[in-house]
C-alpha cells in the first residue's frame, strides 16, 4: 500500500510543526513537506507533488482560497482546509468547499491535551479520506483512541414494535464530500417535505454557518440543532459540531436531543448514534439515507433502522466523493435502494406521498 505524501501550508510555524508531528505518527503517511504560504508551496511543488494538501485560509502573499482556485484549474490535488474557525473563516471555507476542497479540519489548539488527542484521529482520518477522494465528483506509532460503538451514547432497544403513523422522518448521515452533497439533497426537497435530521461530520463552530448557508438556498428551513427542537415537516435540523444528535419521541411528537459523549465510530457527532436513536424511537416511520464519506460510521445504525422497519437509501458510487460509508452499509445488507445523489430527494418524496 502506497503511503500518502502531504504538503502542509500554514503561515504559523507552530501549527505547521504540530500538524507535521501528528501526521508523522501514522504509518500510512509518507513524506511531509511544509510551507509558510502558497508562493513558497508552489516553489516546493516543482520537485514534490503531494497526494494531499492541508491549506490555511488566511495567509500572507496569497490567501488559501485564491491558491485553491489556481490549483484546481491547473493541477487538481485533494485539499483539506485547515481553519481557525472564526466566523469570517467559516464563510471563506464554505466557498473553498464549493471550489473543490474535500474537507475541513480544525487547527490544533496547542496545550489542550484532550483536544489534541481527538484532533489526531480527526486530522489523520481527514487526510486519509482526502487521498481517496474522486475530485471529479466534487462539485463546484502512537495508538489512536479505541473505536467505540453507539452503545456508549444510546443503547439499542430490543423491542421491534413501533406504531406506524402517517408522519415520516428522514435521517441523513454524511462525511467527506457531504457539505456540497447535502446542499444538492436539501435543495431537492419541497416545502412539504417530511422533517429531516442530519449528521454531517464537521468541526465545532462551523455547523451554525453551514445551516444558515443551506437555509438561504433551500425551500425548506434549515437550522443547527438545539436541544428539544421539534422535528416538523419542512425543516431540516443539522447536528452541532462536537455534539452527538439523537431523535426521540414523546407521544406523536418527534424532537432532537443534543448530547455530549465520547467519539463513536471515530466521530462526534456520529451517524451511528443518530441512526441508533432512529431505530429505537422512529422505527417504520423513518427513512434513512447514508451518503458520501470515508469509513463505516452509520452502516451499523442503518442496519438497525432497516431491521426495525425503516426504508433505507445509500448514495451510489458514481456520485460519491468517497464511496466508503455507503459501500459498508450496502455490503452489510442495510440498504433497500442505491441511488445517484440527484435522485434521492425525489425518491424520498415519492415514498412519503405513497405512504409506503
Amino acid at each position: 500500500m502506497n503511503k500518502i505524501n502531504v504538503l502542509v501550508i500554514d503561515d504559523s510555524a507552530v501549527v505547521r510543526q504540530t500538524l507535521c508531528s501528528i501526521l508523522k505518527e501514522d504509518p500510512g503517511i509518507g513524506k511531509i513537506v511544509s510551507a509558510q504560504d502558497p508562493i513558497s508551496a508552489a516553489q516546493k511543488m516543482k520537485t514534490f507533488i503531494p497526494d494531499v494538501i492541508t491549506l490555511d485560509v488566511e495567509m500572507p502573499r496569497m490567501d488559501g482560497i485564491t491558491f485553491l482556485r489556481k490549483l484546481m484549474s491547473q493541477h487538481p490535488i485533494p485539499v483539506v482546509m485547515c481553519s481557525s474557525l472564526t466566523t469570517e473563516n467559516s464563510q471563506s471555507t464554505f466557498k473553498a468547499l464549493e471550489y473543490g476542497a474535500v474537507d475541513i479540519i480544525e487547527k490544533p489548539k496547542i496545550g489542550a491535551k484532550n483536544f489534541l488527542e481527538e484532533s489526531k484521529i480527526k486530522i489523520i482520518d481527514a487526510v486519509k479520506a482526502a487521498s481517496k477522494a474522486n475530485l471529479k465528483k466534487l462539485t463546484k506509532s502512537r495508538s489512536v483512541a479505541p473505536k467505540m460503538s453507539a452503545d456508549v451514547v444510546e443503547k439499542s432497544r430490543t423491542s421491534k414494535a413501533m406504531i406506524q403513523t402517517t408522519e415520516k422522518v428522514v435521517l441523513v448521515g454524511a462525511s467527506t464530500g457531504g457539505t456540497e452533497a447535502l446542499r444538492i439533497l436539501l435543495e431537492g426537497f419541497p416545502e412539504n417535505s417530511p422533517g429531516i435530521v442530519i449528521v454531517q461530520h464537521m468541526p465545532e463552530n462551523f455547523t451554525s454557518s453551514f445551516a444558515q448557508r443551506l437555509d438561504s438556498l433551500c425551500s425548506i428551513s434549515v437550522k443547527e440543532a438545539e436541544n428539544g427542537d421539534s422535528v416538523v415537516p419542512g425543516r431540516a435540523i443539522i447536528a452541532k459540531g462536537n455534539k452527538h444528535l439523537l431523535i426521540k419521541r414523546s407521544g406523536a411528537r418527534y424532537y432532537v436531543e443534543v448530547k455530549n459523549g465520547p467519539l463513536v465510530s471515530r466521530h462526534r457527532p456520529s451517524v451511528d448514534v443518530l441512526f441508533r436513536s432512529g431505530a429505537n424511537y422512529v422505527g417504520g416511520n423513518a427513512i434513512g439515507v447514508i451518503m458520501t464519506g470515508m469509513g463505516d460510521d452509520g452502516a451499523k445504525g442503518l442496519f438497525e433502522m432497516k431491521k426495525n422497519g425503516a426504508y433505507t437509501i445509500a448514495q451510489d458510487e458514481a456520485t460519491c466523493v468517497v464511496f466508503g460509508m455507503p459501500k459498508v452499509a450496502i455490503d452489510l445488507g442495510a440498504v433497500d435502494a442505491v441511488l445517484p445523489l440527484e435522485s434521492i430527494s425525489k425518491h424520498v418524496m415519492n415514498k412519503v406521498m405513497k405512504n409506503e
